[in-house]
């Protein structure tokens, strides 16, 4: 099987600079050994203007069959013939994916030591597969790349070119082409696609399966149109490796929605609430509340669970009070652009020691949220569907058990006195649901007094005598431990 990667450049920007970002030099034809055959990596042309990688896989039909995986879809065996007649060694499938992510592992990464600016430089790419098995036809090709930014060209390969009548195959001739992508993502489109056009996998599709998917599907896989089929195939149709997998890129999706639209809104309810000359934004005045009830909290140790972009962290790093601060967030796109917004690298010592960020699922438990003094979970609650509120609760309340834990969200009867916002709508378009005054405080006493806390309530932003604060803040407070109620 064989796949090319075209680039083309300038004298500033010689396509030869994919060398470095293959860390495959262009004067050279090297060889990897794979669990089934040989990986060739070589360059038929290597120019300043134009630049080609050509990845050629020779699979061993005989040790591909011997190693137990010459099996058709979700693992069944094939006939004894088709174990060994089959067109695995020829079109592109799990075993050129798998070729793929070990022969250009850094690449694919986006990690060039030599040239560091590179990886995320988006360049002219051509893409070239000759044979593509293709379940769904030249239609579903176009629905996975196309929402990605490629131009999608695809025919499919007629049965036999001399009897046309005989219809076409399911493999497809595939170029995508592009000039706005990086080559780190454009290798894990195709990562992840290839085997899911193909509906099938060579080896058997373990748990560890769900992060692989998501660590190539991160920036792109949470919002495609056509995730749940992606998702399905990759996994094999697991059901329950689906359903885990749908789960988490569903958080994911949601910590990344547009930070910029949030604070937008919240700056003009802020603008709307003040006749002050320079009105106080409401993301300021919650992180102020926020700040305020920690302190009267005295609590030192800090979680900022679904931390987003790090801007409540950025402020407890101001105040000494706090010796330890951790953000949490499922998206690790988030945690990468907090840590730049903090400057993590260039951070003095001491300072660097108050503060951690690392990747987490509000969804389950987690022994490292254990034993803080206080939990923040500020607008987080309304981002995920109400059967999923059970699911953090437990892991929030019941399982990590801060002594504190302070709740914000907004308050949908406030939305009437912002005037750009159409009736019936929503804050932001990944809200699932805005509560009233009254189905917050219900929602948050039966957690209460569930999991053995008490809870006050404490309005953010200025407080209409008519709808309430923009913001509503319930603050937990941990009573006697043994007094919790079973989930």
């Amino acid at each position: 099987m064989f796949l090319t990667i075209t680039t083309t450049g300038t004298p500033e920007r010689p396509a030869t600079d994919l060398g470095y970002l293959l860390h495959k030099h262009p004067d050279k034809a090297q060889a990897f050994s794979t669990s089934y055959g040989t990986a060739h990596v070589l360059y038929p042309e290597a120019e300043a203007q134009r630049c080609t990688a050509a990845l050629l896989l020779e699979v061993d039909a005989v040790a591909l069959v011997r190693r137990g995986k010459g099996k058709g879809r979700g693992g069944a065996p094939d006939a004894a013939l088709a174990q060994y007649v089959n067109d695995r060694p020829y079109a592109a499938s799990s075993l050129l994916a798998v070729a793929l992510s070990g022969v250009f592992s850094s690449a694919m990464k986006g990690v060039c030591n030599a040239r560091p600016e590179l990886p995320d430089q988006a360049r002219p790419l051509r893409v070239e597969v000759p044979a593509l098995p293709a379940r769904g036809g030249p239609d579903l090709v176009r629905k996975l790349f196309e929402p990605l930014g490629w131009t999608v060209a695809v025919e499919p390969v007629p049965l036999d070119t001399e009897f046309p009548g005989w219809g076409d195959s399911r493999y497809v001739s595939l170029v995508l082409e592009s000039d706005t992508l990086t080559l780190a993502e454009a290798l894990r489109h195709l990562y992840v696609l290839l085997p899911v056009l193909d509906d099938a996998k060579h080896y058997w599709v373990a748990p560890d399966e769900v992060d692989k998917l998501l660590r190539a599907g991160e920036g792109w896989l949470p919002g495609h149109p056509e995730q749940r089929l992606i998702t399905s195939r990759y996994l094999s149709r697991r059901w329950s490796l689906t359903r885990q997998a749908t789960e988490r890129l569903e958080l994911v999706r949601l910590a990344e929605a547009d930070d910029s639209e949030v604070e937008e809104i919240d700056n003009a309810v802020g603008a709307e609430t003040e006749a002050e000359e320079k009105p106080t934004p409401l993301a300021v005045q919650r992180r102020e509340a926020i700040v305020t009830a920690l302190r009267r909290s005295k609590a030192a140790r800090v979680l900022d669970l679904g931390c987003g972009q790090g801007q409540l962290v950025q402020t407890l790093l101001k105040d000494p009070a706090f010796t330890e601060i951790v953000g949490v967030d499922v998206s690790m796109r988030a945690l990468t652009i907090a840590s730049r917004r903090l400057k993590l690298d260039r951070m003095g010592e001491r300072q660097a020691s108050r503060v951690q960020l690392f990747q987490g699922s509000l969804a389950y438990t987690d022994v490292r949220l254990k034993g803080y003094d206080a939990a923040v979970l500020s607008e987080v609650v309304e981002h995920l569907d109400l059967p999923r509120l059970p699911a953090l609760e437990y892991a929030v309340f019941g399982s990590a058990r801060p002594r504190t834990v302070l709740v914000t969200t907004p308050n949908v009867e406030y939305n009437v006195r912002w005037e750009s916002l159409p009736a019936g709508h929503v804050r932001h378009g990944d809200h699932r649901f805005e509560w009233t005054r009254a189905q917050f405080r219900a929602w948050a006493e039966t957690v209460a007094e569930r999991h053995g806390y008490g809870v006050a309530f404490e309005p953010v932003g200025p407080d209409d005598p008519e709808v309430g604060p923009p913001t509503q803040m319930a603050v937990f407070t941990q009573t006697d431990p043994k007094e919790a109620k079973a989930a």
